[in-house]
C-alpha cells in the first residue's frame, strides 16, 4: 500500500524536446533523453517531441531559437537546455535530481 502512495505522490516531469527532423543532433538528443528518463524517472515523465520542420509555430511560441532544445515545464521552475544533451550530470541537475537520488 505504501508503494502505491509513493507512486501516486511522485513528481511528474513534463518535458518538451524541440528537434529538427532526423538531423544527427536531434536523433541523439531523443536517444539521450529517453535513456535518462527510463534510467532515473521510472515512468514519472511525459515527453512531447516537437519537430520544428513540422510545427514551427510551437517553436516560435516557446521562443526556441536552437535545436535540439529541451524545456522542462514541470516540476517548476521552467528550465531550458539548448543544444546537446550529452552531459548527463548537467541534465540530471536541470531535472532537479540530487546525488542522493541518483548514482552517477
Amino acid at each position: 500500500m505504501q508503494n502505491e502512495n509513493n507512486i501516486s505522490n511522485a513528481i511528474l516531469y513534463r518535458l518538451y524536446l524541440f528537434i529538427a527532423g532526423n538531423e544527427p543532433n536531434s536523433v541523439r538528443a531523443k536517444e539521450v533523453l529517453h535513456h535518462i528518463c527510463n534510467k532515473y524517472l521510472h515512468g514519472r515523465y511525459e515527453i512531447k517531441i516537437v519537430d520544428v520542420y513540422e510545427d514551427y509555430r510551437s517553436a516560435i511560441e516557446h521562443q526556441v531559437m536552437l535545436v535540439p532544445t529541451l524545456i522542462i515545464k514541470s516540476p517548476p521552475p521552467v528550465k531550458v537546455i539548448a543544444g546537446s544533451l550529452n552531459d548527463e550530470k548537467k541534465l540530471l541537475l536541470a531535472l532537479g535530481l540530487t546525488d542522493k537520488e541518483v548514482k552517477i
